[in-house]
């Protein structure tokens, strides 16, 4: 398909882990959805998807929440990919990152998975670390606490109340990567905040 994008928001599925720090990837396609008043239906990839566009008469975006675990999200982002034709560098992954701060994006294409297991699983499955990625700080915790459990667990008052703005300026970065290209997006988000 001429310019079409699969936009993939990592995750893991069910009300367990909505509102939880792993789930911003999910967030963020939610929110790029919502946009256009798209709802997600049940694809045979095992995943939801949405079918949308940039803007009408731009590139058309294939919006996906995969419904296996996070570590196994390769067979339905490869599943997906198949099926829409869509080779890798049309794909972009958005995902939670323990190593950038809470409200903080980053914007790359391939390179390592960074420990992150549902960026590595996509990669193995896609035979190529070749696609983008948007990558939704959530910072590491402080103390003691395992870094596993973090990622677990729901967003602190203190994060709630920027968390709208973090989901919906990840989602404009998703929006502009695919309609002026990466530099494009890294230049806008990877700037310090005024």
């Amino acid at each position: 398909m001429a310019d079409t994008w699969l936009i993939i928001g990592l995750g893991n599925p069910g009300p367990r882990y909505e509102a939880t720090r792993h789930n911003i990837g999910q967030m963020v396609v939610d929110e790029l959805a919502a946009r256009r008043r798209e709802a997600f239906r049940a694809h045979k990839a095992n995943a939801r998807v949405a079918e949308t566009w940039v803007r009408p008469g731009a590139a058309k975006l294939v919006l996906a929440k995969p419904n296996s675990f996070m570590n196994v999200s390769g067979g339905p982002a490869a599943g997906l990919a198949r099926f829409y034709g869509i080779d890798p560098d049309h794909v972009v992954v958005v995902h939670d990152e323990l190593d950038i701060p809470f409200d903080t994006l980053k914007l790359k294409t391939g390179g390592g998975h960074g420990g992150h297991n549902g960026v590595r699983d996509v990669a193995k499955a896609l035979g190529t670390a070749d696609f983008a990625r948007v990558r939704v700080g959530i910072g590491r915790p402080a103390g003691r606490q395992d870094p596993a459990d973090w990622v677990l667990d729901p967003f602190g008052a203190t994060e709630r109340t920027t968390l709208p703005i973090l989901v919906s300026d990840a989602a404009d970065a998703v929006e502009i990567l695919v309609d002026e290209g990466l530099l494009a997006a890294q230049q806008r988000f990877h700037a310090p905040r005024a």
